[in-house]
């Protein structure tokens, strides 16, 4: 029998002689080249005339219209810049609702009066630009031939510039609206929240006596964890390359039970590529922290500074680009699924999130001032009370078929949105509604808050608890549930809500308070008192994985919601408070539900025609080879007939898958669609996925021909 070229033996092969990639420039201090593709605000302020970097800032931080001498200003500081640096081109620079980036360019070259070439960015270039519209996720509101839609500068983010081998460009950071004023991106929403949750904010302040702060916003750290693999694995898998995940594949003899890949010692080759990886990023702007080992082999982390949300928004989708064209000068291929590989830790993207104000103020950092202490209380209790509400709205917006995957498994939180405070801090808040029950005075109050001791709730006060979804780890909150794959922009919009919502309703009930008695003190008490056992219920400090808890999160009424269309079922019933505040129009509300669902369905099924080919071309043909020698063995044994059973089943199995993928694309209602492949069709991946590790398990080594887990996670 003649046996066809084994290309995973020559991946193999080609792998095993690879050497770490020596970067060409080595900087000798990162603070000689941290932001050089920036035009920062430092840089605009020696370049400006002083009084449109002022305007410039204002419109900046209080969305204040820019002025057209301002604009022109810019523009012309950003062009002769750009073009100082090499730059030949500029892009409108956006976040449709793909978790990708987009961009269309546009050369600074233009012809004058005369014919003559000149270099131009003209004000109106630069503030909005027009690229088509029809071909984006849009919800089903926009027909082909309703092409219009808007790309408008976002001056809160800074300029930067993208360099390639043979050129640079420009990058305009941008909203992308339609020609009705609607967003069709990520990052239009997201601006909403900010402006939203800095007027909540700004109100709770004010009546908490601070008539200082001018303007509050969202600091986010986004932690980013990845896989590597090398690039002959990835092209010879093409669940990898169309799916982003192994949709087959018999374990490797060792994973991580050993623990031995977390923190350890980081690859030759790995290293190579983190260390251009932060070379490109803090020339970029990125404030890069940390890099590490992560729990999976082949997985690691990747975690910068806090930033303001809207700029690390930004600066995590440039994280997640310049990853991707890194790891392809260093013949790896990142993969950012959920779990691209069962049984081992999958990855997510931790958002650690605070609230700052104008002077630096952490307002979830206790401090040695009482009063502060009031506005860490008041926000304390306003986090409790936005997810005791929307905690549900949280779970939505990390919802994605990929990341149905890794929640509640390895190391991800469960799908149940609860809060973990820390055992100090929640009696810290039993003993205040004690006290108040006990009609103690208000100075009485004031000492018991300062005998608890609060100033000493600080970092790493009490053991984290990394089964919790969103925990308090001292001066912010881990939201653990957020996916790896995700752009930041959609669950920092939602989480900025539901935080909003809950600081408006500390708003109305401490103002009543407020009104009753006049006493700043006593105010507070009483809003605590009041509204703890409306939100007692959302806190948890056990294990999140327990089946215990998962009967007790029902008790309690928290939302159960196991995967993404449950998810946005429940979110379309229960959502309308993002409409009520403005963050979402109703139509841009229910285009987001059918956007999520649509994409969710459309990956099921790519993962269904990628499994019913790779099967067929790949299993069957290496089972039949393996069941041909065997038979002309003149040996017989039990495991042959239960191999061949095995083979004959797996057969069966994905006739019934091409029946159901064939049926399902006649389901016109996304809803209906997406329960239906989610009841059907998602158990019938996981039963070919056994059949085929069975088969590739009794199957000769040689004989098989995609890269196993053992060589795909193991090999560098």
């Amino acid at each position: 029998m003649q046996v066809q070229e084994n290309l995973r033996v020559k991946a193999v092969e080609r792998v095993l002689n690879r050497r770490p990639v020596v970067m060409e420039t080595r900087p000798k201090n990162i603070t000689d080249i941290f932001g050089e593709l920036v035009l920062s605000y430092s840089k605009l302020k020696r370049i400006l005339p002083e009084h449109s970097y002022n305007d410039l800032m204002e419109t900046a931080i209080s969305g204040k219209p820019l002025s057209k001498a301002t604009a022109e200003a810019v523009a012309q500081a950003a062009k002769d810049w750009a073009i100082s640096m090499g730059a030949t081109h500029f892009t409108h620079w956006f976040q449709p609702q793909t978790d990708l980036s987009a961009e269309k360019h546009d050369a600074f070259f233009s012809l004058d009066n005369s014919k003559n070439p000149v270099s131009k960015l003209s004000a109106s270039q630069l503030i909005q630009s027009e690229p088509d519209a029809s071909s984006f996720p849009s919800g089903g509101r926009r027909s082909t031939f309703e092409a219009r839609g808007y790309t408008a500068w976002d001056p809160t983010s800074p300029i930067f510039i993208v360099e390639t081998p043979n050129g640079k460009t420009l990058c305009i950071p941008s909203i992308f609206i339609a020609y009705n004023g609607e967003a069709l991106d990520l990052k239009t929403p997201l601006i909403r929240s900010n402006l939203n949750i800095q007027r909540e904010a700004l109100k709770l302040l004010g009546m908490l006596g601070d008539k200082t702060t001018k303007y509050v916003n969202t600091s986010v750290g986004a932690e980013q964890e990845y896989f590597l693999i090398d690039k002959s694995f990835y092209s010879a898998r093409e669940d990898l390359v169309f799916c982003g995940r192994t949709l087959i594949g018999g374990w490797s003899p060792k994973g991580q039970e050993l623990e031995d890949h977390y923190f350890g010692a980081i690859q030759p080759r790995v290293m190579a590529f983190m260390q251009e990886l932060e070379y490109e990023l803090f020339r970029l702007g990125v404030p890069c922290k940390t890099r590490h080992n992560e729990v999976a082999p082949a997985q690691y982390e990747f975690a910068p500074i806090f930033e303001e949300s809207n700029v690390a928004a930004d600066h995590n989708q440039l994280v997640m680009e310049t990853m991707r064209k890194i790891a392809d000068k260093h013949m790896f291929t990142v993969l950012f699924h959920e779990k691209p590989f069962s049984k081992v830790n999958g990855s997510g993207k931790h958002l650690n999130w605070s609230l700052a104000t104008s002077s630096g103020e952490n307002l979830l950092e206790p401090s040695d001032s009482p009063q502060h202490n009031y506005k860490f209380l008041m926000v304390m209790l306003s986090v409790l009370k936005g997810i005791a509400d929307h905690g549900g709205a949280l779970r939505a917006s990390v919802a994605t078929h990929s990341n149905d995957h890794r929640l509640g498994a390895n190391e991800a939180p469960p799908a149940i949105m609860s809060v973990f405070i820390g055992k100090r801090l929640e009696g810290l808040l039993d003993s205040i509604q004690r006290s108040v029950e006990e009609k103690k005075t208000p100075r009485e109050l004031k000492m018991e808050i300062e005998l608890a001791h609060l100033p000493s709730v600080k970092l790493d006060d009490c053991d984290r608890n990394r089964t919790s979804p969103f925990a308090f780890t001292g001066n912010k909150f881990e939201f653990r549930a957020a996916g790896s794959s995700q752009a930041i922009s959609y669950p920092l919009t939602v989480l900025n809500s539901v935080i909003a919502s809950g600081i408006s309703y500390v708003n109305q009930k401490l103002e009543e308070e407020l009104k009753k008695t006049g006493d700043i003190e006593t105010a507070v008490f009483s809003t605590i008192r009041s509204m703890l056992p409306q939100v007692k219920h959302v806190l948890f400090d056990g294990n999140n994985y327990s089946d215990e808890w998962k009967k007790e999160a029902e008790k309690r009424g928290l939302p159960v919601l196991k995967d993404t269309p449950s998810s946005y079922k429940w979110f379309k019933d229960n959502g309308k408070f993002l409409v009520e505040n403005k963050i979402y129009t109703q139509e841009e509300f229910d285009a987001k539900i059918h956007i999520m669902l649509e994409r969710y369905s459309k990956a099921v099924l790519i993962e269904g025609s990628c499994l019913i080919d790779i099967v067929k071309t790949f299993v069957i043909p290496s089972a039949e080879e393996e069941l041909s020698l065997r038979n002309s063995s003149t040996i017989r044994d039990h495991n042959t007939k239960m191999f061949k059973e095995t083979v004959i089943n797996l057969v069966q199995k994905v006739e019934e898958l091409e029946t159901l993928h064939k049926n399902s694309k006649q389901i016109e209602s996304c809803i209906d669609l997406s329960a239906e492949l989610s009841q059907k069709m998602l158990p019938l991946f996981d039963a070919i996925h056994a059949l085929s590790n069975t088969i590739e398990q009794n199957t000769r080594d040689y004989l098989w021909r995609l890269p196993k887990y053992r060589e795909m996670l193991f090999l560098r």
